[in-house]
C-alpha cells in the first residue's frame, strides 16, 4: 500500500488522481490533501478519502475547513499556508506525491517532496521551469524519483523508459505535440477580442483555467521545451513542437537509430496519472479505449510565429539561461491572472511577457533564493507594464 500526498486535489489533475486511487484503494492510500481557496470541493474530497491531513494555502479557507470538519471527519489534521505545504510533502509515511498545484506556488512544496527522496510525480512544470538545475540536483542527491505527469512529458518517458540503461542518450530529437488551443483557425486580426470564456474553451483537453490560457497563447509549449530539456537532458534546439489537433498522439522520440517511438491515446490524464501511479506496472483505467478507425487520419503542421509569439519569447528564455525562465514564467503568470480578469486583451499577454523579459536582469540559478527573487521583481515589473498599458 503506497501512501500519497496529492498537492493541488480541487484542481483538474488532483480530481483526476482521486480517481484513479479510487479504482485502485488496494494499491494506494490518500495521506494527505491540499487546496487553495476551492473550500465547497475540498471539504467534500476530505469527507470522502479522510486523509490524515488537509492544508489549504489560503489560511482564512483553513479556518473554515477546520470548522467543518471538527465533527464530521475529527481525525483530520487541518494545517495552512506554505508551511503546511511543505510538511504534507516531505512525511515520512508518505511515498508519492502527486505535484500539481498550478504555477510557481508549487514550486516549495515540489522541492521539498524531492529532498525527502519521495517518487514525485511532477504536474507542475513550473517547478523545472523556475529552477531547473536545483530541481533536478535534488532529485539526483535525494535519490528520489521523479516521473513526468504533463502527457507529453508522460509520452516522453514511456517512449525512453525501456531503452536499456542509456536513458536519454539514445535520443537524436523530441517532438512535443500541441493541440493548438482553441484560437488555430482563428484570425490573427480577430485575437485581441477574444474573451477568457472562449480561451478557455479547449477543444480537446478539460484543463484549469489558467493552463488552458496557456495552450490558447501557446506559452506552454514554450515552458514544456525548457521541462523536456531538463527532464531529458537534451539541447533544447534537439526540441521540435508539432501542432496535432486530434491530441492523439502525446509526443514523439526520435532515437539515433533512427526510430521513431511515440505514446497514443484518447485524450485524458488518468492515462499518465495511473502511469505514473503504477510504474513499472500498468494498471486498469476507466478511460475510453482509442478507435483508430473513428479518428481516420492524423495532422500536422508547424506553429506560426505572428499566431503564437510566447513560443519566441520561451526560446529566447531558454537561449539566456539563469533566472530568465523564472522571469519568463513569474510574467506569464502575472499577465494571464490579468487576462482572466478582463483587465487586458488577450493579444496583450505576450507584449507585458516580452516588456518584463527586456526590463528585469536575469541572474544565475544557483540558489532558490536568487530565483525567488527574480520572480518577485518580475512580477511587481509585469503589474507596473500592465498599470502603464492602460494609463
Amino acid at each position: 500500500m503506497k501512501e500519497i500526498t496529492i498537492l493541488g486535489s480541487t484542481g483538474s489533475i488532483g480530481v483526476n488522481t482521486l480517481d484513479v486511487i479510487s479504482r485502485h484503494q488496494d494499491k494506494f492510500n490518500v495521506k494527505a490533501l491540499t487546496a487553495n481557496t476551492s473550500l465547497d470541493v475540498f471539504v467534500t474530497q476530505c469527507l470522502q478519502y479522510k486523509p490524515e491531513y488537509a492544508v489549504m494555502a489560503d489560511e482564512e479557507s483553513a479556518s473554515k475547513l477546520e470548522e467543518k470538519l471538527k465533527k464530521k471527519s475529527p481525525d483530520t489534521s487541518v494545517l495552512a499556508g506554505i508551511d503546511g505545504l511543505v510538511k504534507v510533502a516531505e512525511l515520512n509515511t508518505v511515498d508519492y506525491v502527486m505535484a500539481a498545484i498550478v504555477g510557481a506556488a508549487g514550486l516549495l512544496p515540489t522541492l521539498a517532496a524531492a529532498k525527502a527522496g519521495k517518487r514525485v510525480l511532477l504536474a507542475n512544470k513550473e517547478a523545472l521551469v523556475m529552477s531547473g538545475k536545483l530541481f533536478m540536483n535534488t532529485i539526483a542527491e535525494s535519490d528520489a524519483e521523479l516521473i513526468p505527469i504533463d502527457s507529453e512529458h508522460n509520452a516522453i518517458f514511456q517512449c525512453i523508459a525501456n531503452t536499456s540503461n542509456q536513458g536519454s542518450n539514445t535520443i537524436r530529437s523530441i517532438m512535443l505535440t500541441a493541440s493548438g488551443g482553441p484560437f488555430l483557425n482563428t484570425p490573427i486580426n480577430e485575437l485581441p477580442l477574444k474573451t477568457p470564456e472562449q480561451a478557455c474553451k479547449h477543444p480537446k483537453w478539460k484543463m484549469g483555467r489558467k493552463i488552458s490560457v496557456d495552450s490558447a497563447t501557446m506559452m506552454n509549449k514554450g515552458l514544456e521545451v525548457i521541462e523536456a530539456s531538463w527532464l531529458f537532458n537534451i539541447e533544447p534546439d534537439l526540441i521540435d513542437i508539432v501542432i496535432h489537433p486530434q491530441s492523439i498522439i502525446h509526443s514523439l522520440v526520435e532515437h539515433k537509430d533512427g526510430s521513431v517511438l511515440a505514446q497514443l491515446g484518447n485524450p485524458d490524464m488518468r492515462i499518465p496519472i495511473s502511469f505514473g501511479l503504477a510504474w513499472p506496472e500498468r494498471i486498469e483505467t476507466d478511460v475510453q479505449r482509442l478507435d483508430l478507425f473513428d479518428i481516420a487520419q492524423f495532422d500536422f503542421r508547424k506553429p506560426e510565429n505572428d499566431r503564437f509569439p510566447c513560443l519566441k519569447l520561451a526560446r529566447k528564455a531558454i537561449k539566456q539561461g539563469g533566472t530568465s525562465s523564472a522571469i519568463l514564467n513569474a510574467a506569464n503568470e502575472v499577465a494571464v491572472n490579468e487576462f482572466l480578469n478582463k483587465k487586458i486583451m488577450f493579444t496583450d499577454i505576450p507584449k507585458v511577457i516580452e516588456s518584463v523579459m527586456n526590463d528585469v536582469t536575469h541572474n544565475n540559478a544557483d540558489s532558490l533564493d536568487t530565483i525567488l527573487g527574480d520572480d518577485s521583481l518580475a512580477r511587481k515589473r509585469a503589474i507596473e507594464t500592465i498599470r502603464n498599458m492602460g494609463a
